[in-house]
């Protein structure tokens, strides 16, 4: 996969196994624009299903925010009414569920302001780790708008419903020591070490077994839905294939071995 020019709005970069999607308007703290939810899901499905690419990390440019929200000033244009917001939220929305649901583990890296559609951009990712500078909230209520069903599941999910209720009734802005508090973040770090740690982070997954992982991913998520609605049957393939996979077998060998194991994905 190849970076896009560095004027684009949303950019990609690999570094080995590892893709990085950054939102690039640091001018406007990457507030996040029909054209750039566009761009991201592209990159994201490019990234889904290329066999190179095991790890995706999702931040922002300029230092001073990850993602701080949708461009409101979009929104008399194109979110003025029902109607225009319901085009609008499928666009968007699509690129978040695009994330959430790929196979392949994800990362948030964050620094700076993380609001609204940012912070449903970090709870669709595997893992959040944040600069102790980072600074979350979501403004709906005081915007006057709904915050979306699956935005809101993915809140749930991470630090409960009354944390959920909370954020969502007073919109007020709270800090990564809270944020890892109430589990949101994985870790919080100094702003200079962060890039390192998240980049050491991802090296170290893409190294793993990625039928391993991509086990252990679609495991959790089943987990977390109501018994009735999981799927015993596609977990148990899960398992099987990895048991029946050239890198059980691999992982064996370089246990045996020792030395460090050769992971293809077969």
């Amino acid at each position: 996969m190849t970076g896009d020019h560095e004027t684009s709005s949303v950019l990609s970069r690999a570094e080995g196994a590892v893709l990085w999607l950054t939102f690039n308007r640091a001018e406007k703290r990457n507030a996040l624009s029909l054209e750039m939810s566009v761009k991201a899901l592209e990159i994201i499905e490019a990234f889904a299903v290329d066999p190179d690419m095991r790890v995706l990390v999702v931040c922002g440019a300029g230092g001073k925010a990850f993602v701080s929200g949708a461009d409101i000033s979009e929104f008399e244009k194109e979110r003025n009414n029902a109607a225009s917001s319901a085009r609008y939220s499928e666009i968007t929305a699509a690129m978040f569920n695009a994330l959430y649901a790929v196979e392949k583990p994800t990362i948030a890296m964050i620094k700076g302001y993380c609001l609204g559609g940012g912070l449903a951009l970090a709870a669709s990712c595997d893992l959040r780790f944040v600069s102790h500078d980072a600074l979350f909230a979501v403004p709906a209520a005081r915007l006057g708008l709904a915050y979306r069903p699956e935005f809101t599941r993915r809140l749930i999910d991470l630090i409960g419903p009354a944390r959920t209720k909370e954020i969502l009734y007073t919109g007020r802005r709270f800090d990564a020591r809270e944020a890892l508090e109430i589990g949101f973040a994985n870790r919080v770090l100094p702003k200079r070490e962060l890039e390192t740690h998240v980049r050491d982070c991802a090296q170290l997954i893409a190294g793993n077994a990625p039928l391993s992982i991509k086990s252990s991913k679609a495991i959790v998520n089943q987990l977390l839905m109501d018994e009735g609605a999981r799927d015993p049957a596609h977990i148990q393939r899960l398992i099987d294939e990895c048991a029946n996979s050239e890198d059980f077998a691999e992982g064996r060998r370089a246990f045996m071995e020792k030395r460090p194991p050769r992971f293809t994905g077969r």
